[in-house]
């Protein structure tokens, strides 16, 4: 678990209520019911009307991951891969449907049995990077949803306090009700900028990591699973896997140049796995 959104999460609304006390005022001046009902509702419902009904759903649904921020080290599935290489090689590719009944991930484990089923690994290659493809609209649609509640809400929050100076406006013959009503109506968008800069872009920026971490997680697989149905030799198959993660992301120090492969690679070459 990589709790980084709820721990930097938790301390904004730290330092946010830190100021207002050593401000001398009190939190309490900024919770006010009215305000905050029309920046959370009202960003939530325009967010929703700028999607579909389902949208709204699948973001809603992977906003505790967004928490949890569960990822598989690339290590353990190098190893993985390469114990699934060792078994194919000593007992032959058709081993691999009982060692699939043992895998967890629906995608290595679809992988595995398609090339028992002696899948054209041609084929086997569109298939798996469809089902990558389409993880990974399904993952950065929910990220977008939450990106575009980070764009709504400090409008909104202009509009409440629009409405609320309209309000201050029509009560100019009680000059001693104007400072505290004029207070509240900067509320709203002080919730909007809060809950945009602090809750909604936050969150949708580390859905939106977490799914290009899970699409290089997949592509890993797929190399590796691919690999094996060619009859890579494991422990090159080994090297060839920990060369497309960064030594960050496997526990090692960067080197200034690696020997042999600097010289090999262009300049626009990506690593999978890449430090955030």
């Amino acid at each position: 678990m990589d709790p980084a959104t709820l721990v930097g999460i938790v301390i904004a609304f730290g330092a946010l209520f830190a100021m207002i006390t050593l401000e001398g005022s009190y939190v309490s001046s900024i919770l006010l019911p009215a305000p905050m009902i029309l920046v959370f509702v009202a960003t939530i419902a325009v967010g929703v009307a700028g999607g579909t009904i389902r949208d709204a759903v699948l973001a809603f649904k992977a906003l505790p991951r967004a928490f949890r921020g569960k990822t598989t080290p690339p290590t353990q599935i190098i190893d993985q891969v390469v114990g699934l290489a060792e078994t194919a090689r000593t007992s032959g590719l058709l081993s691999l449907e009982q060692e699939a009944d043992n895998v967890n991930d629906p995608f290595l484990r679809g992988a595995l049995q398609n090339i028992a089923d002696g899948t054209d690994g041609d084929e086997l290659r569109i298939l798996l990077e469809d089902e990558i493809s389409t993880r990974a609209r399904a993952d950065r649609s929910a990220a977008k949803f939450f990106n575009s509640l980070g764009g709504y809400a400090p409008t909104i929050g202009i509009v409440g306090t629009v409405v609320s100076l309209t309000h201050v406006l029509e009560n100019l013959d009680t000059p001693d009700t104007l400072g505290p009503m004029i207070a509240a109506a900067f509320v709203a968008t002080l919730w909007g900028l809060l809950s945009a800069n602090f809750l909604w872009l936050p969150i949708g920026s580390r859905l939106k990591r977490l799914a290009d971490i899970e699409v290089d997680r997949m592509t890993l697989l797929m190399e590796g699973a691919l690999a094996v149905q060619s009859g890579s030799q494991p422990r090159l198959l080994g090297e060839r896997l920990r060369a497309m993660v960064s030594d960050d992301a496997l526990g090692k120090p960067a080197k200034a140049a690696k020997a042999g492969k600097g010289a090999q690679q262009n300049d626009d070459d990506t690593t999978l796995f890449e430090a955030a």
